[in-house]
């Protein structure tokens, strides 16, 4: 009987069972990227879009799902690139039957299609517009814990939510819910899922060449659709992925104090150099502090690393934490909810700390008033200083 059961399976379960080896991947090539200047505007995610082709074009199993969306969200060229999967040949639609892009209006089918591949050993990408991610993302959340327990090297699950509330000035419970990013920041400490920020179009590459590269993480991605400053070079937002944090911005003098903001988004960058440019004005000296990848930020025994497969140890060491957050007042600024910068309020040294940052969604006309109905506006942020300092 034994026998039998040896012979009916090809041979023992550890070496047919697909989920017990290792998946072949072709190697991707050295993804070609622009640097805009930081006198330019770009679009975060179109400039994701250019790669993701790329990533498409190497390895012909990869994957994007994204529930009817990727034109809504300023990324076209993914759809020109890799076409929708559909039986009809339609070039008007970039429809074709070998496309590689899944364009359902199922969620809850992206995120599992995409979560699937990866954990069997393919790279995929979940792109959601507007981030209609809630019911997704347990999807992602389980299977983010099983690679953290694999026995073997698998790709990680990559996703890129767009169009948050901010930017579009709706409200957060029809539309993107912001809430979403304290369940992401809440499974940093799992070891292996990493909420990204990046603060503009050469973040938003960097940051996506880094998630590719990995393997057995979570690495969600949030970012705009709109054009928007650039603040980084690609050399200095690679650094900043590295690390954690970079300065995007120090005044050169201020005889009241130092205030730091600690970003997480893209868009929220507005209102906070507007804040800037009123503390300056008063006499304050200021630093912003741009916080792409909050995970390594925490201290490691914050973080399970030690206990999941492709483990990572790297953590911002406590000099250079505070060489970019000490000062006398900390403003910890986010478009979405608070958690993320849990590490830098966890680890600041600054004798006075706020937050600021979103508390609820409401229909709005603009993005403006959206910031303004949630107090994340210049006048509020400077009211805040003044009173802590």
């Amino acid at each position: 009987m034994r026998d039998n059961f040896y012979r009916a399976g090809g041979g023992p379960a550890v070496k047919t069972v697909v989920t017990e080896s290792e998946l072949a991947l072709l190697p991707l090539p050295t993804l070609k990227m622009q640097d805009f200047g930081k006198d330019e505007k770009a679009v975060p995610s179109t400039t994701l879009g250019v790669l993701v082709g790329q990533v498409g074009q190497a390895d012909k199993r990869f994957v994007v799902t994204n529930a009817d969306g990727n034109e809504a969200s300023a990324m076209k060229n993914i759809n020109d690139v890799l076409k929708i999967r559909h039986p009809t040949q339609d070039p008007l639609y970039n429809q074709e039957p070998e496309g590689q892009v899944y364009e359902p209006l199922n969620e809850d089918a992206c995120a599992g299609f995409a979560a699937g591949l990866a954990l069997f050993g393919a790279r995929s990408l979940w792109l959601s517009y507007e981030s209609f991610a809630i019911n997704g993302w347990p999807i992602i959340q389980t299977v983010t814990q099983a690679m953290a327990e694999l026995r073997r090297k698998t790709p990680s699950v990559v996703t890129m939510f767009t169009a948050g509330a901010l930017e579009q000035g709706r409200n957060g419970w029809t539309h993107q819910r912001p809430e979403i990013e304290n369940y992401f920041a809440a499974m940093m400490r799992n070891g292996n899922v990493y909420p990204l920020f990046p603060c503009d179009a050469n973040a938003m590459q960097v940051a996506y060449e880094y998630a590719a590269n990995s393997f057995n993480k979570g690495m969600v991605i949030i970012a705009s659709k709109s054009p928007l400053p650039i603040y980084m070079s690609l050399d200095e937002a690679r650094a900043a992925i590295n690390q954690g944090a970079a300065t995007i911005y120090e005044s050169e003098s201020g005889d009241k104090g130092t205030v730091v903001f600690a970003v997480t988004g893209d868009m929220i960058y507005l209102p906070v150099f507007e804040t800037k440019d009123k503390l300056e004005a008063e006499g304050y000296r200021v630093r912003i502090v741009a916080v792409l990848n909050p995970r390594r930020l925490y201290r490691s025994t914050d973080i399970s690393w030690d206990t999941v497969a492709q483990p990572d140890n790297q953590f911002m060491n406590d000099d250079d934490f505070n060489t970019l957050f000490d000062g006398d007042v900390l403003l910890a600024v986010s478009g979405g909810p608070s958690a993320p910068l849990e590490p830098v309020l966890l680890r600041t040294r600054a004798p006075k700390r706020d937050v600021i940052c979103w508390k609820r969604g409401e229909t709005t006309a603009s993005p403006t008033e959206i910031m303004d109905f949630n107090g994340i506006k210049a006048d509020i942020m400077l009211e805040r200083v003044k009173t802590l300092s």
